[in-house]
């Protein structure tokens, strides 16, 4: 019995590749967190890679090192940010999969 052919949106693809390309995790390491293909991270990689390195080639770091270091800070705070975000976003996750359960 085959299974289910799962869609996926383009966020989810251009996510997986920004994982890859920015982060440093392998596809293979990308796959296994997020529960897909390999192969198929590979295909988003070469499908969604060369548009996302033409959109942030144009950036440049500041010359100054008061600018690099408020920078830096602005950065460790949208991190922080976003990883807590994420921790709220995987205990309703599994606490509404708690839910479903009988």
């Amino acid at each position: 019995m085959a299974g289910v052919r799962r869609r996926f949106s383009r966020e989810f693809k251009v996510g997986a590749v920004k994982l890859v390309t920015e982060q440093g995790y392998s596809t293979a390491d990308v796959a296994r967190r997020l529960d897909i293909d390999r192969k198929s991270t590979q295909e988003w990689l070469v499908k969604f890679a060369p548009e996302f390195d033409a959109s942030t080639a144009d950036q440049e770091l500041p010359e100054d090192p008061q600018a690099l270091q408020e920078e830096l800070r602005r950065l460790r705070r949208e991190n922080d940010r976003l990883r807590m975000e994420r921790d709220i976003l995987k205990k309703a996750a599994a606490y509404f999969a708690k839910d479903d359960l009988p």
